[in-house]
């Protein structure tokens, strides 16, 4: 039979442990691991095992696949995993279109009941039309849509490179929505892209101004872009390729780190690509969990983007999050 305690009794037993506890605690051989687990044992004893239990289990530092998140200081916040819609994409097409709308629809929409909180689109991939129907009946502040202006030639059908408020104004229509959460210059790789883009940059800041837009920033494919990226006081955001393999990234992981940290440590959002290595990763439970676990581990990755094709490829990848420990 569970023990029935009155307030008063288990007050005292509190202060009575309390000393005891405490100089335990004071112990530099008492670790913070045998407190929580005698505390769950204590709290069984006492017949209220299972919320305690519960709240000693978050106290461990668990990492929550869709924890809501801060993007650095953009002002934005996300589900720490978000679904990517760009896998094999160029021409206005990928993976995702080339599933179907039906089928693309309704693995947004599982995504989304999972507990996916953000959706990373771009003009080169062709999802801008999939998102808004896929999530018509949840309110549009409980979900934030992610998507780039591609400038560089070939990639989308056209040759012309209208200016940014063209194209912001072209993805609302497609969007179906007033705004677009975060925006991104797509796939520079230049250390001075901040001078070729400059024009676009002016225009950009000038959206957010009127709320078009929440935030600006770019996605970058070269260690000089990153860098570029981290100097620019115009960047809220950047997408970045990391992994703990160095597959698919912009160099060697011992080189790309730093600079990561840079972008983090001047307060900018750090939205991490290619974590399974475009891929290549998918068929070694080994090199995913070593991933996942690397970068959360950096510290400066706030959120994870993975181009789930398959709703079984956002479970796997929720269940190894969770069997990380934070810092």
């Amino acid at each position: 039979m569970t023990p029935v305690l009155t307030a008063r009794g288990l007050m005292l037993i509190k202060l009575r442990a309390g000393t005891a506890w405490h100089n335990q605690l004071m112990n530099s051989h008492f670790t913070r691991r045998s407190f929580l687990k005698k505390s769950v044992v204590s709290a069984g004893a006492l017949g209220i095992a299972p919320t305690f239990a519960f709240a000693a289990e978050n106290a461990r530092g668990k990492f929550d696949p869709f924890e809501i998140v801060p993007l650095g200081k953009s002002g934005l916040k996300m589900s720490r995993v978000i679904m990517g819609t760009g896998v094999r994409g160029g021409n206005r097409q990928s993976q995702h279109t080339r599933m179907g709308k039906e089928n693309c629809e309704q693995l947004m929409r599982d995504a989304f009941e999972r507990g996916v909180r953000a959706f990373d689109l771009a003009d080169l991939y062709g999802t801008h039309p999939f998102v808004i129907p896929a999530l018509q009946k949840i309110p549009r502040k409980d979900f934030s849509i992610i998507s780039k202006i591609w400038f560089r030639s070939g990639g989308i059908p056209e040759k012309e490179r209208p200016d940014a408020d063209v194209v912001v104004e072209r993805f609302l229509k497609e969007l179906k929505t007033d705004y677009i959460d975060l925006v991104l210059i797509h796939c520079m790789t230049t250390a001075n892209w901040t001078t070729e883009m400059e024009r676009q940059m002016e225009i950009m800041a000038k959206l957010k101004q009127k709320g078009v837009i929440r935030a600006h920033g770019v996605s970058c494919h070269s260690i000089e872009a990153l860098e570029a990226a981290a100097a620019s006081p115009w960047v809220d955001s950047v997408h970045a390729r990391i992994n703990a393999f160095g597959t698919k990234m912009d160099g060697p992981t011992e080189k790309v780190v730093p600079v990561l940290k840079k972008i983090c440590d001047a307060g900018k959002g750090i939205v991490g690509m290619k974590l399974i290595g475009e891929g290549e990763f998918r068929n070694s439970d080994e090199k995913r969990d070593e991933s996942v676990k690397f970068v959360l581990g950096l510290g400066c990755v706030n959120v994870l983007n993975v181009g789930f094709e398959k709703l079984a490829e956002i479970d796997d990848l929720a269940s190894r999050v969770r069997r990380v420990n934070r810092a």
